[in-house]
């Protein structure tokens, strides 16, 4: 078998446009959605926004990969390089690198893309590792560059990228496409159709010894950004390590062929998923507020800082409720005090409870109307929305 870069027509790839447009289109009306409920969002809620983001898709590009990082340190290096406050922990190599990463591409996303700014970003993704032998440059082994799973005495190869002597020739290549394709080069792609396209071409080259698929998923937000002319703000990775197996399953499917519609039309799927999860963080942020202005002041101060850390946990909320457990460890209280805290809290109808006696959980009541807000959404071809 013959994989996508051995091929005659490599690397000209080929896809149905017609069949994107719809995609294409909704894409950009739902980053003009975006965009306008940032500005609705106060100055302090704009940064917890962009903080939680970056540090949603920094853990979750690493988990993709099998790399678990330490969520609260991944979210102090964001702050101490945003000017935010921190609690002055010691930040771990590989959280302080996918940090730097993060910010690189957040401030740098309109720059034009070159050798440097990938060498940059490879030695951030691949910082504090000893086990790599070419950091901050393109592979050079003599080695067949495979993937593989399975048992070491059976592997099954999943892709072999082209040989390590080819790779100043692919990414030369590659750049000058990511350049010709950008919204002001000669051949401008639409938006999802050139971030899928340089995802797959990069990560079908393979470059680096490892973190190509960090880099791949970062090239693809920077050419979402490009296209609406600031950070997209989207939960990309979130949305594919919610489905890892249909991403590993797409790429693979797409790497034996140049004829690449279907992997577009599955990261298009992808990355209108991971706007209605920005959008939902957005309307989640909102309600907040709302809720702050009816409550904030009839909280004690234990009350405020349960509700505070309640709101931390953003979208999710605590997996199953609140406990009066929970309580108690956040608040430092006795039981009797947290049982009156919650009863209160219930009563003036800032939090919901459910259950009895022990098994009861409690969460944030963030009112009718709000609720709705976290729903999924579809946006129709007339720009409206609609909950399914």
């Amino acid at each position: 078998m013959k994989w996508n870069w051995q091929q005659s027509d490599w690397p000209n790839f080929e896809w149905d446009a017609p069949a994107l447009a719809a995609s294409e289109a909704q894409f950009l009306q739902q980053s003009g959605v975006v965009i306008g409920s940032v500005k609705h969002l106060g100055n302090e809620d704009r940064a917890s926004l962009t903080i939680d983001l970056m540090t949603g898709e920094a853990l979750k590009t690493s988990e993709i990969e099998g790399e678990i990082l330490n969520r609260d340190s991944v979210q102090s290096s964001l702050r101490r390089q945003f000017g935010l406050d921190t609690d002055h922990r010691r930040i771990p190599p590989a959280e302080r690198g996918i940090a730097d990463m993060m910010v690189a591409l957040y401030r740098g996303y309109a720059e034009p893309l070159n050798d440097q700014t990938l060498f940059a970003w490879h030695h951030m993704v691949l910082n504090g590792r000893q086990d790599v032998r070419a950091i901050g440059r393109y592979r050079d082994h003599d080695d067949p560059m495979q993937v593989v799973s399975g048992p070491l005495h059976k592997p099954k190869v999943h892709f072999e990228a082209p040989p390590s002597s080819s790779m100043q020739t692919e990414m030369r290549r590659f750049i000058s496409w990511f350049a010709a394709t950008a919204p002001n080069g000669k051949t401008p792609l639409p938006a999802i159709t050139r971030a899928a396209v340089a995802h797959l071409h990069f990560v079908s080259i393979h470059p680096f010894e490892d973190g190509n698929g960090r880099i791949a998923r970062a090239l693809a937000e920077k050419a979402l950004s490009q296209a609406i002319g600031q950070p997209s703000l989207i939960a990309l990775s979130h949305i594919i390590q919610r489905k890892r197996s249909a991403y590993y399953d797409a790429l693979e499917a797409a790497n034996k062929r140049n004829e690449i519609t279907d992997w577009i039309a599955y990261f298009a799927e992808t990355v209108i998923d991971a706007q209605d999860h920005s959008l939902a963080l957005i309307d989640f942020l909102l309600t907040k507020t709302k809720f702050y202005d009816r409550f904030r002041d009839r909280l004690n101060e234990r009350q405020a800082k349960v509700i505070a850390r309640m709101f931390r946990e953003g979208l999710d909320g605590f997996k199953g409720g609140l406990s009066a457990g929970n309580y108690i460890t956040i608040a430092d209280t006795s039981r009797a005090t947290a049982t009156r805290d919650l009863h209160e809290l219930v009563a003036i109808g800032a939090l919901t409870s459910s259950g009895a006696l022990k098994s009861s959980r409690y969460h944030i009541n963030l009112g009718g109307p709000a609720q709705s807000l976290l729903q999924p959404r579809l946006l129709m071809s007339d720009g409206h929305e609609r909950p399914v």
